[in-house]
């Protein structure tokens, strides 16, 4: 059962469309008791920071370029705890996450990734690129999931998954919109809740969602 007022940080790389959905999720209580505390982006100019800027809510670049090492780096995101932030989401964030992070937020960061986990993820596997490698394999089905973050990338436990249709004549862009629509869009919010409910844990290394 959820006690207190979930706050959560949102981590971003680009235009922000997921970042939207959960904007759009908490304000239609489609997310429950759950606020935006923040929204980091790597990129000063992402679109992301805008979104959020007329969200009212806080924005920050946090550039691992302006540090002179990943532990440096690692220490400046760990900061967030000055949010007292209960949940970090991963929600197009092109940054491979420092250990220091993942140590201080054990289970506590989850990411959207655009396929079906284990298939077309990994080092390499980011926006486009994992369309083009899932119309080049001819699958019919792709889909979205959202897991648990550790130390390896597209990695750590299963929380949800969605599947979506791979159709004839779709280009990357075309499905990756699908993909958005159908799946991502829905299924972030969907865990933030959950887990903002109490309704998801971890045991053995497998997530376990309870409804």
């Amino acid at each position: 059962m959820r006690i207190s007022m979930q706050k959560i940080a949102v981590c971003v790389s680009g235009g922000g469309t997921n970042l939207q959905a959960i904007i759009d999720a908490v304000h239609s209580g489609k997310i429950h008791n759950t606020q935006i505390a923040v929204v980091i982006s790597n990129k000063a100019d992402a679109y992301a920071l805008e979104r959020a800027n007329n969200a009212g809510i806080p924005a920050l670049c946090i550039s691992p370029k302006e540090y002179e090492n990943r532990s440096a780096f690692g220490e400046a995101m760990v900061a967030l705890h000055k949010y007292n932030i209960d949940l970090v989401v991963l929600a197009g964030y092109l940054v491979i996450v420092p250990s220091e992070m993942i140590a201080a937020y054990p289970n506590k960061i989850i990411n959207i990734h655009p396929s079906l986990i284990p298939a077309h993820c990994g080092m390499g596997y980011y926006g486009l690129k994992v369309h083009e490698s899932v119309l080049a394999c001819g699958n019919k089905i792709t889909g979205a999931t959202v897991h648990f973050v550790d130390e390896k990338a597209d990695h750590g436990p299963i929380i949800l998954q969605k599947a979506v249709e791979v159709k004839n004549g779709d280009t990357p862009e075309i499905l990756q919109r699908r993909v958005m629509e159908q799946a991502e869009w829905n299924i972030l919010p969907e865990a933030i809740d959950l887990i903002g409910a109490g309704k998801v844990s971890v045991q053995n290394g497998i997530a376990v969602v309870s409804r």
